[in-house]
């Protein structure tokens, strides 16, 4: 009898495991056919790789001392948790509108949710927080970044045709997620790993190293750093303007900027009691890049004229395209060369490589001023970006400063 219980206990037991970290209902997910950019998530593998850190981290077993016990967990707000989270971004929109799309258990008690959450009723079934944008629908409701997109993907309206038809599963061969680029001509399937200070984004393909060039790379102290051929100029300008890299005939772009803060003089007029005319001068601190930045075309000629048609150089030589001034453009055997003129910086050594390297600067908070509380701690966390590539292979890191918790028991 007694052995009996104990097999039926190690079944239950391994029932439920399989059932709350493995189990699926479907592999397969929804997203709009006029998405260009598809992230996806196994969410049982990040239940997985959530609980084994919370396993190892005792300290976190009972929760943080300011939870509040009364708000409704995202669990229990009436909306359905995917398998598989699914994340797009649509074809000709801004680069920063990004949306996904929930299925509604309970419409009444995710609207209850909502406004625990402070989100304000827009009206038209809208409701928004900060940049968070949610719109419901009978039995779904879209998360957005923006609302511009929310009609072109409501689920409600749009025909079968209209939809495209993933096998997540499939797709997520490796790590905890995928992002697949579509379009006309070639797609790109990139895996998604989740460590304990870093999220990396790469191919399958074990052919690209980065680690030698990350590791000179961080022995500087520049605020950025890159070096761009034609290729990856226009992966990069497509993002904004598809037709800049044939247009201007840049074929290679390097760059190199610190950040400094500045006393920057305001200059105002008002008059004294004789209504005299009087010069008041203020000063703020703000933040100021110096860069250097060489430009090299197959047709120098047609670059300049790109330029001129944009308007881009001023009668005082000033590349304008750059918001942050003053600066100086010169052209030279090769193409151009841009410098910030109020204190100059050389180019850093040229490595033959296609990357682009962002560190993390105290003085960038202080830059953004609309940013709110849990914005500027991410920020403020991160220690670099890495953007690599090598002929098909690519590879992106972010790389958050090292403490005692791993990543995903930081959010």
């Amino acid at each position: 009898m007694k052995k009996k219980l104990i097999v039926l206990v190690v079944f239950l037991f391994v029932a439920i495991i399989y059932f709350v970290f493995y189990h699926k209902k479907s592999a397969f997910t929804i997203v709009s056919a006029n998405a260009d950019v598809i992230i996806l998530v196994d969410a049982k593998k990040l239940t997985r790789q959530y609980v084994y850190n919370l396993a190892i981290h005792p300290s976190q077993w009972f929760g943080s001392k300011n939870e509040n016990k009364s708000s409704i967990s995202i669990l229990k707000s009436g909306v359905e948790i995917p398998d598989f989270f699914q994340v797009f971004h649509l074809k000709n929109s801004r680069f920063s509108d990004w949306y996904s799309v929930f299925e509604l258990k309970d419409k009444q008690k995710f609207i209850t949710f909502l406004k625990q959450q402070k989100f304000t009723d827009q009206g038209n079934n809208i409701f928004r927080k900060d940049q968070v944008y949610i719109k419901l629908l009978d039995k779904n409701c879209i998360v957005g970044t923006s609302d511009q997109g929310f009609e072109s993907i409501d689920y409600q309206m749009l025909s079968s045709s209209k939809v495209n038809i993933l096998d997540a599963e499939e797709l997520i061969s490796n790590g905890l997620g995928s992002i697949l680029f579509t379009s006309d001509k070639v797609s790109q399937n990139l895996s998604i790993e989740l460590n304990s200070d870093e999220i990396t984004i790469k191919n399958n393909s074990n052919s690209y190293d980065p680690a030698p060039i990350i590791s000179k790379l961080r022995q500087t102290i520049l605020f950025l750093e890159t070096e761009l051929d034609a290729k990856n100029i226009k992966t990069f300008s497509s993002l904004f303007d598809k037709t800049f890299e044939s247009s201007s005939q840049i074929n290679y772009l390097k760059a190199t900027a610190e950040l400094e803060q500045v006393n920057d003089t305001i200059i105002t007029y008002g008059y004294d009691d004789n209504f005299n005319e009087i010069e008041k001068k203020s000063f703020q601190k703000i933040i100021q890049p110096n860069y250097v930045i060489d430009i090299q075309s197959l047709n120098i000629k047609k670059t300049e004229q790109y330029f001129q048609n944009k308007k881009w150089i001023n009668t005082q030589k000033q590349f304008t395209a750059i918001p942050f001034q003053p600066n100086y453009i010169e052209k030279n055997t090769a193409g151009f060369e841009i410098k910030s003129t109020r204190k100059p910086i050389q180019l850093s050594p040229k490595r033959n490589e296609n990357y682009i390297f962002v560190r993390n600067n105290a003085l960038l908070l202080s830059s953004f001023k609309s940013l709110t509380t849990s914005e500027k701690k991410l920020i403020s966390n991160i220690d670099y970006i890495f953007y690599g590539n090598n002929d098909q292979d690519y590879y992106l890191e972010l790389q958050f400063k090292k403490q005692e918790l791993p990543l995903i028991l930081r959010w």
